[in-house]
């Protein structure tokens, strides 16, 4: 099972690198995509600052290593509804289940918080996320009004 807590400001640094090395990876680190977001490096400014609306877990091995996480944080081109954000994983780690586990955690806390649905936005070279969001039980949606990333093409919904 994984160990997880709420993102710390000592944390920044390396999900920020953690990010931004799956995005590389993946041939995204390119405008309109997470890699340049302002937020990025301080992740725990954003989401510690409505933590009735927002909150990104980090994701730890059994040394106490940072691994990994995920976000939510709310959305306002869907009624009721919160985006899943910035599901990343070091690759030393992938393949393990984690990342079910993570999206798991981030919709426990989103019903928590009173959302009703949960939204997503990827890109088709992000394959195996976009099967495990699937088989998550999100389903495709056309391109909302609203969209946090523009060079982002995949777009999900799940009712929780």
């Amino acid at each position: 099972m994984l160990n997880y807590r709420k993102i710390e400001t000592a944390d920044d640094k390396k999900i920020a690198m953690i990010i931004r090395s799956n995005l590389e990876k993946f041939h995204l680190n390119i405008p309109g995509t997470v890699y340049f977001d302002p937020e990025l490096d301080h992740l725990s400014d954003y989401y510690n600052s409505r933590p009735d609306k927002r909150v990104y877990f980090i994701a730890m091995d059994t040394d106490s290593r940072i691994i990994g996480g995920v976000g939510v944080a709310e959305f306002g081109g869907i009624e009721d509804c919160a985006e899943l954000q910035k599901l990343y994983l070091d690759d030393s780690v992938k393949g393990k289940g984690y990342g079910k586990e993570l999206v798991g955690i981030a919709e426990e806390w989103a019903k928590s918080a009173g959302y009703k649905n949960l939204y997503l936005e990827t890109h088709t070279n992000l394959a195996v996320a976009m099967k495990l969001y699937e088989k998550m039980g999100f389903h495709i949606i056309e391109k909302p009004c609203i969209v946090q990333h523009s060079t982002m093409n995949r777009f999900y919904l799940k009712e929780l």
